[in-house]
């Protein structure tokens, strides 16, 4: 991953205590905070096969965690395939690695400021030199090269020739590049033997270019506008553009052959039919507090929760740890949960909802998406929290990715106002320090009929079903908490806004659709993902497999969420799958 900033990031803790920023053994700064807690409990998943351990030893990874962004989900799968961690503090840690894994995340000039500092980056370099066993991923990848042009030329490691560049969106291209895509084995790939064809996950704006020169390194490319290296080999030294930990089964049989060596062309797989960028199926987890404390999956009906009967109870629909669970075993591109009541509560005290990203993350190798109450805020105590100190905590709870939502309706209203970023909305602050691949501004608009376009200053469409009235278009007014209240701004003006201010992607709601099973509004969806040149994750309205390959078909969606129905078990994820599938709709399998 990439931002566009270096920043130092400091640690926040679910109890008074001092922690580095990543949670772990990050090389950043620490910050001793307390944060308030709330009387609601959520209960441990029946299954839990990961423990926290890290030591030293044969069975040690030494990790090299610089304290940017989620690497919860790479510990988790260490520990899964049955290896210690150990953090490392000094150069001479990285001397003295039996076998090293750099995860880079962050941006190119923050991470080389941070292994020169320390000292590091030399001791990096002769690691790799000697031939000792490394895995770097994602921007571990990219420090390898000659230089990157994130932030002006700035010089990397200089193991590999090469500058790393970003994607040229003029092409059509949606940057970041977000989602499954396909490698393309170039030669003998060692860790990556069993996954020719096959889709992996790839988060990044930036990608280095294969060339006469590094042609000896490059072991994997994928397509996207060009091809780029995906993934790079010499000996013993291995780097991936992708995302390992949270590209499911096929990313952990890559752990573990790095780990195993000895199991590399032991056990093959069947050949993948990957081709190119997969559409996402995502599985939304709306969780709230019950009556009775508990907290609960629900699911709304035009976003009210409550079921329609004397007790009025909060609708129940399961565990959000067991439901995640389940999903990813179904296949499910990406887990999202949304605190439903975030905007009233503070997020830091809802311990339980970090403990769901925590528990979750211990057996889920997909994307964790997470939503709700991110905003600076001021507890009862009058300590002031940033929004930005919110979005670190869910990040070290095992979040890939965080949605915004009233806040990020604000911040646009300011700067259309305005003309002018402020800097300060949580919208700016966090894509400018975890990067813009990290926030996920998620639009909750109602469709409002008019006779003509030129009944409101908004960006109207010509719907394809007329109103009540026989209105024959309808523009759509964007909402804050949680549906409630109704803001003078459409869709379209604010998915414009927000990509400017640092959106990487958008999750577009449709309050009008929601629970109704009818489909998607494509109409919206159209409209929104035709306007931004970032992805656009279509939501409300799903009850029934076709509904999916419609909006595939006749939108340029990059992915579709539903909840009601996986919830349901009306429709599984992987009936969804299948029926793309046979529409000739590229999906992971």
């Amino acid at each position: 991953m990439e931002v566009a900033a270096s920043h130092t990031i400091t640690g926040l803790c679910s109890s008074s205590t001092t922690s580095p920023v990543s949670g772990y053994g990050g090389l950043f700064l620490q910050q001793r905070v307390h944060v308030p807690k709330k009387n609601i409990r959520v209960k441990s998943p029946t299954t839990f096969s990961i423990r926290a351990v890290a030591g030293g030893g044969d069975n040690a990874v030494t990790l090299l965690d610089y304290g940017a962004g989620n690497v919860r989900s790479l510990r988790n799968a260490i520990r899964r395939l049955g290896f210690d961690i150990k953090d490392v503090q000094t150069p001479d840690d990285i001397v003295n690695a039996n076998r090293l894994i750099f995860p880079g995340v962050g941006a190119f000039a923050a991470a080389m400021n941070v292994l020169n500092e320390k000292g590091m980056a030399d001791a990096l370099r002769d690691y790799i030199k000697n031939d000792r066993p490394f895995l770097g991923i994602c921007l571990g990848l990219q420090l390898l090269f000659e230089s990157s042009e994130e932030n002006g030329l700035v010089k990397g490691l200089g193991l590999i020739p090469g500058v790393v560049g970003r994607f040229d969106s003029s092409k059509g291209l949606r940057v970041p590049h977000i989602g499954w895509n396909s490698l393309q084995i170039e030669k003998d790939a060692g860790i990556l033997e069993d996954v020719a064809s096959r889709h992996v996950y790839f988060v990044h704006s930036y990608r280095a270019m294969p060339s006469h020169s590094n042609e000896e390194w490059v072991t994997a490319t994928c397509d996207y506008g060009d091809k780029f290296i995906a993934s790079v080999r010499r000996g013993n030294v291995n780097a991936v553009q992708f995302h390992p930990e949270k590209s499911g089964d096929v990313g952990l049989s890559i752990l573990r052959r790095f780990l195993h060596p000895e199991s590399i062309s032991k056990v093959k797989q069947i050949e993948g039919k990957a081709s190119k960028l997969a559409k996402r199926v995502i599985a939304c987890l709306d969780v709230r507090a019950n009556d009775k404390g508990d907290l609960v999956v629900t699911k709304g009906d035009q976003y009210d929760v409550r079921e329609q009967t004397g007790e009025n109870e909060v609708r129940n629909l399961g565990k959000p740890v067991e439901l995640a669970g389940q999903y990813y075993e179904d296949g499910a591109d990406e887990i999202s949960f949304l605190n439903i009541t975030g905007f009233r509560d503070f997020p830091l005290g809802d311990l339980p909802m970090l403990q769901v990203l925590r528990f979750a993350s211990e057996n889920v190798f997909v994307p964790l998406t997470v939503g709700g109450g991110i905003r600076d805020f001021t507890d009862a105590n009058g300590r002031h929290y940033t929004s930005l100190e919110v979005a670190s905590e869910y990040f070290r709870s095992g979040a890939d990715k965080i949605s915004i939502g009233s806040d990020a309706v604000y911040a646009a209203e300011e700067y259309l106002l305005s003309g002018v970023k402020s800097g300060r909305s949580s919208l700016e602050q966090i894509s400018q320090v975890y990067g813009n691949q990290a926030v996920v501004v998620s639009i909750d608009p109602r469709r409002v009929y008019i006779n003509t376009p030129n009944d409101v200053p908004f960006k109207s469409v010509k719907v394809t079903n007329p109103g009540p009235n026989g209105e024959t278009y309808a523009w759509y007014q964007c909402t804050v908490n949680g549906g409630r209240e109704g803001r003078p701004i459409g869709a379209y003006e604010l998915a414009k806004a927000v990509q400017e201010l640092g959106a990487g992607e958008i999750l577009l709601n449709c309050i009008d659709c929601d629970g109704q099973g009818k489909g998607f509004d494509i109409d919206l969806v159209n409209l929104i993902s035709d306007a931004v040149s970032i992805p656009v994750i279509a939501s409300s309205g799903a009850g029934s497999v076709e509904h999916f390959s419609e909006v595939f078909k006749k939108t340029n969606a990059s992915a579709a969420l539903a909840a009601g129905i996986f919830h349901r078990k009306e429709v599984p994820v992987q009936s969804v799958k299948e029926h793309l599938l046979k529409e000739g709709i590229e999906v992971r399998m």
